[in-house]
Formats: structure tokens, C-alpha cells, sequence
């Protein structure tokens, strides 16, 4: 009964989740859309504006999760029993960032994005305790959605840490801010390539991609951080393509194990 309702629950979750990300862009709370309030604090961490469209794919996976859920054959699957009430607690907190950002709290925002960060980071520890399922719809509705919403958090977690830095016109220590820009992009390429590494995780990484190309495109105009976020970007790419065709991820399961199969009944007799 618990897991009935804890299904329905995250059903419940996403869909509020939408529906405030779809008011924020119709109603804004401050007549002002997330975009245009970005576009307020200048900083160079901050993506090209295409850039968040990938929160149309991470919903779009998010919704195949909460289907997945439902049948029969997957409840049991230790990946999908571990979420528990998480996946509601990162709803609870895109939720909470989303209305703060919109209401201009903006270094408020920061612990609620920290705490959506912290809460992906449960999720994903917690659905992949041997690596990556066996099962096929477990791996790609319920690991790989996670991995991009987490990949992605961790880069815009960097941002808004940099943006609350602007609003609350910190200096950096005299430093200039392409300085620390370039040191942000350090921090998040190694800690994807850490990660993919780790895990073995493409998907994580090539939210970091998306991001970093962004970031390349928004600042084409210095030809240091254009070009160190591109480069970047290459070589996490080219890793992660590495990681996908070193752990199968293009191979032909279907017709592959059926044919196992038939082999292994014929020399068992």
C-alpha cells in the first residue's frame, strides 16, 4: 500500500513540477520570466539561453520514470525501490528554487538549489549501487534520467553560486572575474570526468558537455573562456563517446540475447 501511494506521490510531484515551471513562464511572479531575471546578473558562467532546453529531455525522462514505476516487472527492481521519497524531495525543491529565483531571493535560491543538488545525489548513489541494471528500461527510465538531471543540477548549482557572488557584488579578492570563471570550469569538468570515470557514466558527462558548449557560446566574444570551455567540452565528449561504446550501450541486446539464448538451450540439451 506504502509503495502504491509513493508511486502516485511522484506522479503527483512531477506534474506540480511542470505546472509551476509553466505559470513561471506565463505568470511570472515579477512580471519577469527565470530567463529574464538571469539575464540580470551578467556573469559568464551563465549558458547560452538554448542551453535550457534540456530541461524538456530531463522532464520528458522523468516522465518515462514515473510510468516505469507502474509495471509490474519493474517494481521490483532494486533501482526504482531505492528513489524512496526523493524523487518527491527534488520536486519539493526545483519547486521552492523556482519561486524564490522569480520572487528575486536570490541567494535564498542558492541553498534551495544546493538542496535539489544534495537530494540527486542520494538518488543517484542510490540507483546504481552495482553500476548500471541489467534491465534495459530500468537503465534508460531510471538511471540515464537521473544521470542528466544530475549532471545538469551540478553545473547550474555553479552558476547560481556565481550568480549570488555577482548580486552580492563580491570582488573576488581582486581577482577578475574570467579568473574564476576559468577556475569554475575546471571545477565541473573534473568532476564529470571524476564521475564518468567512477560510474563509468556518459549521460552524466554529457549534461556537463551541454552545458560547457553553452557557456563557450555565450562568451564568444573572449577568446579564453570560449575557447577553454569548447575545449573542454571536446574532451569530455570524446571520453563519454569512449564510455559508450566500451560498455555496450549501442549493441544490439534484442536479437543478441535471443540468440544466447537459443545457443545456451541447445548445449544444455
Amino acid at each position: 500500500m506504502f509503495e502504491t501511494l509513493l508511486r502516485w506521490y511522484n506522479v503527483a510531484a512531477l506534474f506540480a513540477v511542470l505546472a509551476v515551471n509553466r505559470f513561471a513562464e506565463t505568470e511570472p511572479v515579477k512580471g519577469m520570466t527565470t530567463g529574464e531575471i538571469s539575464a540580470m546578473f551578467p556573469v559568464q558562467i551563465t549558458p547560452a539561453p538554448y542551453a535550457f532546453a534540456i530541461w524538456g529531455l530531463i522532464y520528458a525522462l522523468l516522465l518515462g520514470f514515473v510510468i516505469v514505476q507502474f509495471l509490474p516487472s519493474k517494481r521490483g527492481h532494486h533501482e526504482l525501490r531505492s528513489i524512496g521519497p526523493w524523487f518527491g524531495v527534488t520536486c519539493v525543491f526545483n519547486i521552492v528554487w523556482l519561486l524564490l529565483w522569480q520572487s528575486l531571493y536570490i541567494t535564498s535560491s542558492l541553498f534551495a538549489m544546493l538542496g535539489l543538488l544534495l537530494s540527486l545525489a542520494v538518488i543517484y548513489a542510490n540507483t546504481r549501487p552495482h553500476g548500471w541494471s541489467e534491465d534495459q528500461a530500468v537503465r534508460w527510465w531510471v538511471q540515464v534520467p537521473f544521470s542528466l538531471y544530475f549532471g545538469w543540477v551540478t553545473a547550474a548549482a555553479i552558476a547560481n553560486t556565481a550568480v549570488v557572488f555577482y548580486a552580492n557584488g563580491w570582488d573576488g579578492f581582486g581577482w577578475p572575474e574570467t579568473f574564476w570563471t576559468v577556475l569554475m570550469i575546471l571545477i565541473v569538468s573534473l568532476l564529470s570526468l571524476l564521475i564518468g570515470f567512477l560510474r563509468k557514466d556518459p549521460f552524466y558527462m554529457l549534461a556537463t558537455v551541454w552545458a560547457l558548449v553553452a557557456i563557450g557560446a555565450a562568451n564568444q566574444g573572449n577568446g579564453t573562456l570560449g575557447y577553454m570551455a569548447w575545449g573542454a567540452a571536446g574532451l569530455l565528449f570524446a571520453y563519454a563517446v569512449l564510455l559508450i561504446f566500451a560498455n555496450g550501450w549501442l549493441k544490439r541486446r534484442g536479437r543478441d540475447e535471443v540468440e544466447e539464448g537459443r545457443a545456451g538451450h541447445f548445449i544444455s540439451g
